[in-house]
């Protein structure tokens, strides 16, 4: 009997697309029919219909063929008649599972390898570690929207999935979407291609927490920023947690308009910063450590560990890339790795990863540390408070950079190259007696170079 096929096939289906995807889209649906090799199965909506078809179809009628029956078509959609109790399972029918609510349970494809067990925390990200926990919790939050920016890299996924896959292992119930924001610009633009905005709506509108990640994506794109604001107001006006990432923050974002500019900055806006020396190795080594468990014979000799996080400081993803291009090295030679192996196998990484400072980064860093805006960089202000900071920027942007005094003399207001090279001076001058301010210089490089 049919029923039997059926039952069969989900079974698979739901080893190849994990359980999630498997509780949204196909736990839902009915069989109706097989006849001349098409399959027909009814759906709760023709939103959910579409869906299956658009991205399950190969894989269910894999499965289908693999029980013995000859099936080269799918069709799926709400209506129509389905097949009677004894030939198939009917889809469950609570309320829970009928609306659009339940489609918002965790449907994207996460990795298993981003939870927070798998997140290494240090200076540079404890503070977004911490935020990510406590919204993971699912208890109370002070903050509403949690907002994470950083440079590509430094673990703003990670952090987000690890959310998701908490909120989801502690309760299957509850109604967590995770997706990017292109994504999301997509499956607004094809519903309204498809005239389906209302259940694109109900989808979105319906759950319990929604993390979107990359948000700059949707700067300058009028229509999905504008259903964007309106899904962001209508879950937090309900209490729901909204989860953002972006490569840099809200303020920063060009071509996002100032309402959602400000709507993003009401929450807990949290920089991750370039990871240091410290967390560079403590992820090293913890990438080794796995490794080593799951190859006892491997062997990494001492002090590459050291030289690598030394060396190769754009990303904690370029570092990982690097640890998984000398395990494979070592499983192919069946070879410890050596200090002049890592070398010669990373030689194009580490010569990529010599670390070019900018002299907007340097002013950037220094107005953070003192409290002061971009516009005292170059503005004609010679109070102390500003003239000092600045005269610091001058310093490290001679000091870390390759440009020539007139050069920075430009970046700071157009400034005469006299005026760098007295600010050099003074600095150098005074950090020979003062130790803050020695202090303030290493702090300041090591921020820069790291």
């Amino acid at each position: 009997m049919m029923n039997d096929a059926w039952a069969s096939a989900k079974s698979g289906i739901r080893q190849d697309i994990g359980a999630h995807n498997y509780q949204t889209w196909i736990e839902p649906l009915a069989f109706r029919s097989l006849d001349a090799g098409t399959l027909s199965l009814a759906s709760p909506t023709d939103f959910i219909g579409k869906w299956v078809m658009q991205n399950f179809q190969d894989v269910i009628l894999r499965h289908v063929a693999a029980t013995g029956h000859d099936v080269a078509r799918l069709t799926c959609g709400a209506g129509g008649p389905c097949a009677s109790a004894g030939d198939a399972p009917a889809p469950r029918k609570t309320p829970d599972e009928s609306t659009p609510r339940s489609r918002a349970r965790q449907e994207n494809s996460l990795d298993r390898r981003f939870t927070f067990d798998g997140f290494i925390v240090g200076k540079s990200n404890e503070l977004a570690h911490a935020a990510a926990r406590r919204v993971a919790t699912g208890g109370p939050v002070s903050f509403n929207p949690l907002f994470l920016h950083g440079r590509v890299g430094l673990g703003k996924t990670h952090l987000m999935q690890a959310i998701a896959w908490e909120m989801q292992d502690a309760n299957p119930e509850k109604r967590v979407m995770y997706l990017s924001a292109e994504q999301f610009m997509y499956r607004f633009v094809q519903a309204l291609r498809e005239k389906s905005t209302m259940d694109f709506k109900a989808l979105f509108r319906n759950v319990d927490v929604l993390l979107v990640d990359d948000v700059q994506f949707i700067a300058g794109k009028e229509s999905t920023q504008e259903e964007f604001f309106h899904t962001f107001n209508a879950l937090v006006d309900q209490g729901k947690q909204v989860v953002i990432s972006a490569d840099r923050s809200p303020a920063e974002i060009s071509d996002l308009e100032e309402r959602i500019t400000s709507r993003l900055q009401s929450g807990l806006v949290v920089d991750l910063h370039p990871a240091d020396y410290e967390l560079r190795l403590g992820v090293l080594q913890h990438r080794v450590d796995t490794f080593s468990a799951k190859h006892p014979s491997f062997q990494m000799e001492d002090g590459v560990v050291e030289f690598l996080a030394s060396r190769i400081t754009a990303s904690i993803r370029v570092l990982e890339g690097a640890v998984m291009r000398l395990f494979a090295y070592a499983d192919l030679i069946k070879q410890d790795v050596t200090l002049e192996q890592a070398q010669d196998v990373l030689a194009d990484l580490l010569r990529a990863s010599e670390r070019k400072v900018t002299i907007d980064e340097i002013m950037k860093a220094t107005c953070e540390h003192y409290s002061l805006r971009m516009s005292d960089m170059t503005s004609a202000r010679r109070s102390r408070m500003i003239a000092r900071p600045r005269q610091m920027a001058m310093y490290l942007a001679k000091k870390l950079t390759p440009r020539s005094y007139p050069e920075i003399g430009r970046k700071f207001g157009g400034r005469d190259h006299t005026t760098v090279l007295y600010a050099v001076r003074k600095i150098e001058e005074l950090m020979a007696a003062d130790v803050q301010l020695a202090e303030d210089a290493q702090l300041l490089q090591r921020k820069l170079e790291g």
